[in-house]
């Protein structure tokens, strides 16, 4: 049945000027419903005047009054949000906020969020920020930011809260997997700049190459960093580390995965338009050569993050590593709307080389080591040299940067379990020589 718009009001007659064909608005207003059925069955006429009639109650009869304006921004952020988690509507505040995450500095505390069954939720705490020093975990589900339930909040507007002045505080409560009382954070925001790639060698010949998320210049920063790994002795093995890294831009992804591949698919993409579809391959330039490496990655890894490990594990170039990723494989465009807002909309899905979509599937390892940490045993039975009065010391003291490196390990298990895969690898291609 359709619906009556015989006693419309100003406001709603001009939304639907706007909604409704040309053709149709020279016709009286009772005679909308008959000339619908003439209108192109792409346009659901129908669906229109119940969302005229709507607009006109809540204008007339709402508790509070709500100017037009509000009202058409509120049905935009709807329309979007229930397409899925991350396409959102981006006022002129949102816009010029995501803006600024992209050049890589703004003041927040260093999490990336994102909605999953309608709660807001930690994707990833960025590396040596507020948030990661307090000890937010990914899938920690924020209930309230300052106080303010998040419940009917978008990813949007708690992005906004969140962010701020630098030396400002906030106030975070979130509920944590397996723990009934949620936990509260108080956290200072600071600048947050985006050094994207860190590196060191664990020991001689084996390096660590940590990604924290992916800007246009990590793949040349990656490759310097491989480069002076390499500049004293050849690597024997070397660690990729993408666990919490929840992503970032598209090529850069595909220019990392580079440095490891020397031909080959790294990614595609497929969308409705044309102009979504991509497909990036591997070059002949390949700085890594065919250093034995292990990928790192857990449930903060998503996006990007999942387009490398994707490649290199169709590829068979590396062992990936750790638990589960993420699976976010869906690729978002930054539409300006003209008048200093945006639109970020989902376009397109992304596939590994051999076809298969990350999309709420993630990245499985081929070889599963949980988060945990190495501990020594408070006694032990056995003597060393060392636990003997008057032994003899060292002739050259140790190193403080393996010293360092070992207290990491202990520290990291699985970086230290990736470590010793890599060592294995090198004794069993020894033996086969």
């Amino acid at each position: 049945m359709t619906p009556s718009v015989t006693h419309i009001s100003a406001p709603a007659k001009r939304l639907l000027a706007a909604l409704l064909p040309i053709a149709l608005l020279s016709a009286p207003l009772p005679l909308l419903a008959q000339s619908a059925n003439q209108a192109s069955a792409d346009l659901p006429l129908e669906e229109i005047q119940t969302f005229a009639e709507v607009f006109e109650r809540i204008k007339r009869g709402y508790v509070e009054e709500v100017d037009d304006r509000t009202l058409l921004r509120n049905a935009m952020r709807g329309m979007l949000s229930e397409l899925d988690p991350h396409s959102a509507y981006l006022d002129e505040e949102e816009y010029q906020s995501l803006r600024e995450s992209t050049q890589g500095e703004f003041g927040g505390i260093g999490i990336e969020v994102g909605m999953e069954n309608g709660q807001l939720m930690v994707v990833t705490p960025i590396d040596d920020t507020p948030a990661s020093r307090a000890g937010l975990l990914s899938r920690d589900i924020i209930i309230a930011i300052d106080g303010t339930p998040t419940d009917s909040m978008s990813l949007q507007e708690a992005v906004t809260m969140m962010r701020g002045e630098p030396g400002s505080e906030l106030r975070i409560s979130v509920l944590r997997s397996g723990e009934e009382t949620p936990r509260t954070f108080t956290l200072n925001r600071e600048v947050i700049r985006s050094e994207s790639v860190k590196h060191e060698l664990l020991e001689t010949g084996y390096g660590y190459l940590r990604i924290s998320q992916f800007q246009s210049r990590t793949p040349e920063q990656a490759r310097q960093a491989i480069e002076r790994m390499q500049r004293d002795a050849p690597l024997e093995g070397l660690i990729l580390d993408l666990r919490n890294n929840p992503g970032g831009v598209l090529q850069a992804a595909a220019g990392v995965a580079d440095l490891f591949l020397d031909s080959g698919l790294i990614v595609y993409t497929e969308g409705r338009l044309a102009d979504t579809a991509m497909s990036f391959s591997a070059s002949r330039d390949t700085p890594a050569g065919d250093v034995p490496l292990v990928v790192l990655i857990n449930s903060g890894s998503a996006s990007a993050a999942e387009i490398v490990a994707g490649a290199l594990q169709d590829q068979r170039r590396g062992v990936i590593m750790g638990t589960d990723s993420f699976g976010k494989g869906s690729v978002q465009q930054i539409m300006p709307l003209g008048n200093g807002e945006g639109l970020k909309l989902t376009t397109a899905l992304y596939y590994t080389p051999n076809g298969r979509s990350i999309q709420a599937q993630g990245i499985e390892p081929d070889v599963e080591v949980v988060r945990g940490r190495l501990e020594l045993a408070e006694s032990r039975l056995e003597l060393r040299e060392s636990d003997l009065d008057g032994h003899l010391g060292a002739q050259q003291p140790a190193s403080q940067a393996r010293q360092s490196a070992s207290e990491r390990l202990r520290d990291d298990y699985q970086m230290s379990e990736a470590l010793n895969l890599l060592k294995a690898l090198n004794v069993v291609d020894r033996r086969r020589r």
